[in-house]
């Protein structure tokens, strides 16, 4: 096979950083499948790992890309077969073991999901780890009892890729959605995208008691920080809360008053450690129950010659929605 594009993280003189490179499978890392890459998609970690702005990457060089969606050229695994539509993410990709950004991918067997029916390979990439992250986050609330009945769910950090998809995941599964952001010039998006409701951070009042009013049924935060304190104070009687983000911070100062007098309940969300039987099972929910016809207002494509472009101003907070990266695979 000839040389093919990849985006490889490298670090030199103690600074690291993404730049195109030309690759041969020799190159990559060892697999039971090959993908012929039709998309992958942006998400912060890679971002932060193309930037050197985050320590993400745990060996170098290593090519970047936490996902990828494509047709299998070649498996040793019975399981895939040439031809195959797949999608992977997270796992090892793009942090410890070569990723999605390559015209070409190599990975595990057990990193690898059929496609399934009712998505195209693009719809998986407008998803990724994005939508996973958003999918399993709604599973496992309602794994923990919330249901449209209980009240309404905010979702935080409203424009960006996660919440973006659980806004109309929740509005598609008949929630009463209440979106929270700072950029008050995104409230048409987000209306459209299934938001009955819209809070600026900039007028939000906290408070500072160890129990507010109660205000919300479910929350999936992605801003952790004073943001996800505030939630644990206002959350209703056995109200979940869906954590998976940091953006305002690591830090969690709050009391355990909510948790011993309000039953709430702070679900931490790890994607790379979903086990496969529950991976396939959120994909097939995304397929179904929880298909969104959003994406186009979502995503919106780059060129995989015009990735470098989008890493700063994910990280800027200038990016709304979902960038997502075609190859030449998949286009027609």
């Amino acid at each position: 096979m000839a040389s093919f594009g990849a985006y490889r993280i490298i670090e030199e003189n103690g600074q690291s950083g993404g730049q195109f490179t030309r690759l041969t499978l020799d190159d990559l890392d060892p697999g039971d499948v090959v993908i012929r890459s039709h998309y992958s998609s942006v998400n912060y970690k890679d971002a932060l790992a193309a930037t050197g702005t985050g320590k993400v990457i745990r060996r170098f060089p290593c090519v970047g890309g936490i996902d990828v969606s494509g047709v299998v050229v070649s498996s040793s695994d019975a399981r895939f077969q040439a031809g195959d539509e797949v999608v992977a993410t997270s796992y090892g990709m793009g942090v410890s073991h070569d990723g999605g950004f390559a015209e070409y991918v190599r990975l595990p067997a057990d990193w690898v999901v059929p496609l399934p029916q009712g998505l195209t390979l693009f719809e998986a990439m407008a998803l990724g780890t994005a939508g996973f992250t958003a999918a399993l986050s709604i599973h496992r609330m309602e794994q923990n009892g919330l249901t449209p009945a209980c009240g309404r769910v905010i979702v935080t950090g409203a424009t960006g890729g996660v919440a973006s998809l659980a806004i109309a995941m929740l509005a598609k599964r008949g929630y009463q959605v209440t979106a929270l952001t700072g950029k008050d010039g995104e409230h048409e998006y987000l209306t459209s995208l299934g938001a009955t409701e819209i809070l600026s951070r900039h007028q939000l009042v906290m408070g500072t008691r160890p129990l507010e009013k109660t205000l919300w049924a479910g929350a999936v935060d992605s801003v952790g920080g004073e943001t996800l304190g505030w939630l644990t104070r206002c959350m209703q009687q056995n109200g979940v809360i869906a954590s998976f983000g940091n953006a305002s911070g690591i830090e969690l100062h709050t009391t355990v008053m909510p948790f011993i007098l309000r039953g709430v309940c702070l679900l931490g969300i790890d994607t790379a450690a979903t086990q496969m039987t529950m991976r396939r099972e959120i994909w097939q929910r995304m397929a179904t129950d929880l298909r969104t016809d959003k994406l186009s207002s979502v995503a919106h494509i780059v060129p995989f010659d015009k990735l470098d472009d989008v890493f700063h101003p994910l990280l800027e907070g200038k990016l709304s929605g979902r960038a997502v990266i075609q190859f030449s695979a998949a286009i027609v």
